[in-house]
């Protein structure tokens, strides 16, 4: 099934289009590459078009900002993805050109916020500066680190060649190591005066920097105090991996706080170039490691928008099983560990790592893996599943599942000691959810009923009949009951699947084979994963290997709000702000 009409997408654009045009003559024109979608608008009027398309033409949340090399052809082009929230459907698609000898573009921070980590990201991985942004700095790298790694002549310190497959080491019988080819000092250029190995570091003045010069809030306890700045984690379970947060205090009040992150980057998306289509499949899984099938389905969904292959009728009927199932497992792990930062010890964590051990049977049935599933295919999924699957699938749904939600339900969602800590903390407006580009429980915990799967329906969603869960607390507990909700509906588009699924048929509609081949052109395609909005912007140029493969990620981005959240709070809440966000740092990091 495509992700969405391609005539109803086509006319929306040639609309837009239209429409910027005669309000900017000269400004905007047709995206000219081969196959590729949207609108390119001139950097000197680029902030213009974008309060434009805010304010005039109701689009109001930002959802991707990335960037592709086309330094050969003299530029850099930077790359966004907008929605209107009220009306949905697909995205829009514009672009800007940076000039590659002096790469500079405005920032849009001041249009839509939620572009603040995602420009820090282009700048950190392709060196395009946003003029305006307040805190360009890296992100993901530390900043002694030489080059821009996802420019296309930057070479890692064991680079072998540009793409795989790779030649043979040794195709004259005698092998040679890559790390003999390609030392590590002969490729790293560290700044004038940096020691590596010092025992401080260059970043920390920048970071720190940047806190001392934010406004603190005014206190009213009456106490007369000097703001200190402190660091939570990275090496604390409380920041839920490798993850860090630089607060500024008053007493034990944040004033003022920033996401420290990279310490688990691996440059997935330079990996995910050198890889052919089809090897990237499970590297997604090592993306969000508690959602595995989930992403398997965003890149599935995102490739076949270019190869326009249809997916077999049971072939869709078990990509949703097996997202729905995953949507759960995540919702219980994500609550248990919510409590957990809570002080509640391991109980609820238990009741949730227990009902997941059971869906990974059936995970495991389906792939031969419990976690790193590498399940969906282009086109379907790689096997059908075993007949012992659906009795097995059926008890869960229809009779297990429903009763432990309730049962942890019980236990948790009046408990006072909870309600004391979650009600009121960690406070989203509606309307500043969606300028900073929240989505997912975090964005329907404000009140905002937007989830993909009704907005821009992909796969057969549109055949199930489900709620969009929203609370209108717009705090940590808001969050929990959307979460906790959540687990309810997908056990209902899960019973309706299982009575609809064709009983047999075939599970691959596409070409098969190792060596894909896709078509000339762009695309971004997304879905809505357990954490948020989930999706790919890809750049084919008709090889067996894309030439840009980018991850919208949701939780790097739900990121964006967490100063905000937390700002007012006490320390000790913003541990539970975090977990309320429910980050995975394989994501998060890439």
């Amino acid at each position: 099934m495509s992700t969405q009409n391609p005539t109803q997408e086509t006319a929306v654009a040639d609309e837009v289009l239209a429409h910027l045009t005669q309000q900017f003559p000269g400004a905007v024109q047709p995206a000219d590459r081969k196959g590729h979608v949207g609108y390119v608008i001139a950097p000197d009027r680029l902030l213009q078009v974008a309060q434009h398309l805010r304010d005039e033409m109701g689009y109001d949340y930002l959802s991707m900002v990335t960037s592709a090399d086309y330094a050969t052809d003299g530029y850099y082009e930077v790359v966004y993805a907008a929605y209107s929230m009220k009306r949905g459907g697909g995205p829009i698609i514009f672009k800007t050109r940076a000039d590659a000898a002096n790469p500079v573009v405005p920032s849009l921070v001041s249009v839509w916020p939620g572009a603040e980590l995602q420009e820090r990201e282009v700048y950190d991985m392709m060196g395009v500066r946003f003029e305006g942004h307040p805190d360009l700095r890296r992100i993901l790298l530390w900043e002694g680190f030489e080059g821009y790694p996802l420019r296309k002549d930057w070479k890692e310190p064991y680079y072998e060649q540009e793409t795989k497959p790779f030649k043979s080491r040794w195709p004259r019988g005698h092998h040679q190591y890559a790390e003999e080819r390609a030392r590590w000092g002969d490729n790293v250029q560290y700044p004038p005066g940096y020691v590596p190995d010092g025992n401080g570091s260059e970043a920390d003045p920048l970071l720190y920097g940047v806190l001392q010069a934010l406004d603190s809030i005014a206190t009213d306890d009456g106490i007369d105090t000097e703001p200190v700045i402190v660091n939570m984690g990275p090496q604390h379970p409380s920041t839920h991996g490798v993850f860090r947060m630089a607060v500024k205090l008053d007493g034990e009040t944040i004033v003022a706080l920033k996401p420290v992150m990279g310490y688990l980057h691996r440059n997935h998306e330079k990996i995910g170039e050198r890889n052919t289509w089809l090897q990237n499949m499970p590297f997604t899984d090592r993306l969000d490691y508690i959602t595995s099938m989930s992403n398997n389905f965003g890149y599935a969904v995102a490739v076949e928008k270019l190869l326009g292959v249809e997916v077999p009728e049971r072939a869709e009927y078990l990509r949703v099983i097996m997202a729905e199932l995953t949507r759960i497992v995540n919702h219980f792990v994500a609550i248990g560990f919510l409590f957990n930062d809570l002080g509640a010890f391991m109980t609820p964590v238990l009741y949730g790592l227990k009902e997941r051990e059971l869906i990974l049977d059936l995970f495991e049935m389906a792939s031969g893996s419990r976690m790193m599933c590498n399940y969906y295919r282009f086109g379907g999924v790689a096997r059908d599943v075993p007949p012992e699957f659906m009795p097995l699938a059926r008890e869960l749904v229809f009779e297990r599942l429903p009763r432990m939600v309730d049962e942890l339900d019980t236990y948790l969602t009046e408990n006072d000691i909870f309600k004391a800590r979650a009600v009121g903390v960690g406070i989203l407006p509606p309307e500043r959810a969606i300028a900073l580009s929240a989505t997912g429980p975090l964005l329907r915990g404000s009140g905002v009923p937007y989830d993909v799967r009704r907005a821009e329906p992909y796969s057969i969603y549109d055949r199930f009949d489900f709620d969009v869960v929203t609370e209108n607390g717009c705090d940590v507990y808001a969050r929990y009951l959307v979460r906790m909700g959540e687990i309810r509906q997908s056990v209902r588009i899960l019973r309706q699947a299982l009575d609809q699924i064709p009983p047999d048929g075939p599970i691959q509609g596409g070409k098969g084979g190792y060596n894909v081949r896709v078509p000339a052109g762009d695309v971004y395609a997304r879905i809505e994963s357990p954490k948020g909005e989930f999706g790919f912007y890809l750049v084919s140029e008709g090889k067996a290997n894309p030439y840009r493969y980018h991850v919208r990620p949701p939780t790097f981005i739900n990121l964006t709000s967490l100063p905000e959240m937390c700002i007012g709070n006490k320390v000790a809440d913003t541990v539970v702000i975090l977990g309320s966000i429910d980050i995975t740092l394989g994501e998060v990091d890439r």
